[in-house]
């Protein structure tokens, strides 16, 4: 069998399982029509939101960084 003739058998086969599943969606949807307008659960039970990273100052990274040197002056003198 020639590739292009696989991968064209192939295609069709997609398609028609993608067809399938969409005739499935749509079934599960008409017994469940709460489905469509419900979000995925959360851990805390509310709405989904985007996390939104904040961003350090130059002055807060260099304050972490000084404290961060003295922690582990700190760690590394009580080692010895």
């Amino acid at each position: 069998m020639v590739r292009a003739e696989l991968l064209r058998l192939a295609r069709a086969g997609a398609e028609a399982r993608v067809a399938e599943l969409q005739r499935e969606i749509g079934s599960i949807y008409a017994a469940f029509p709460d489905l469509r307008r419900r979000r995925a659960p959360t851990q805390s039970g509310g709405r989904q939101t985007a996390r939104k990273r904040r961003v350090w100052t130059a002055a807060e990274r260099k304050a972490v960084a000084v404290r961060m040197r003295k922690y582990w002056a700190a760690r590394k003198a009580a080692k010895r």
